[in-house]
């Protein structure tokens, strides 16, 4: 059986250099045997977290049901269902975007905060399938978890979904041109990346 890679894409940008890098991973995990799916969160109906904390109460390995009507809930299935995980982001004044965030802050459903204790605990500690993050900047691309909160959030994301951080791509010097291009060397180098993932 072919294993199923979920990507998630973080950026505002139709052609950006995230989606290129994403979308040749992709292609790789394709011609390696691979289903895969783009999750395209600009293109995604995703309520900001309400801050209710509904979904935190319901005791369980489960993740707790939002009260949100959205896109969210379908979207965390197939997250669920996957086998591995592509977790991307450009950078914007220091952290993933906004887009990211606002999904990033919905995961707290995988998170038991009963009212009156003072933090939240994982519902399942084992982190059980790989991930890789990926986070584009106008910087160099070693200052991105040197300088910014993007790896961090990435990281977050990827365990609160149950995946343990198999590879990363930091890719910098992608805001020199309004439509940036990608060298078949950092598209080789994502690649190889993915392919681990096959």
């Amino acid at each position: 059986m072919s294993k199923h890679i979920v990507a998630i894409l973080g950026s505002y940008r139709h052609n950006g250099a995230t989606r290129q890098l994403v979308e040749a991973m992709l292609d790789e995990l394709r011609q390696r045997g691979a289903q895969t799916t783009l999750i395209d969160l600009a293109h995604q109906e995703i309520a900001f977290c309400s801050n209710c904390r509904a979904c935190t109460q319901q005791p369980g390995t489960t993740r707790g049901t939002c009260t949100q009507k959205d896109d969210m809930q379908p979207i965390l299935d197939q997250l669920e269902a996957a086998d591995a995980l592509i977790l991307a982001s450009p950078v914007n004044y220091w952290n993933c975007t906004a887009l990211f965030r606002r999904f990033l802050e919905r995961l707290i459903c995988y998170a038991w905060w009963p009212w009156g204790s003072l933090s939240p605990k994982p519902r399942q500690r084992k982190l059980h399938r790989p991930a890789i993050l990926l986070a584009t900047a106008a910087m160099p691309g070693f200052m991105i978890p040197l300088a910014t909160g993007a790896p961090k959030a990435l990281r977050l994301a990827a365990n609160s979904l149950g995946a343990k951080v198999s590879g990363k791509l930091w890719i910098g010097l992608t805001a020199n041109q309004p439509q940036p291009g990608l060298s078949p060397r950092i598209l080789a180098r994502a690649r190889r990346l993915a392919a681990t993932l096959a």
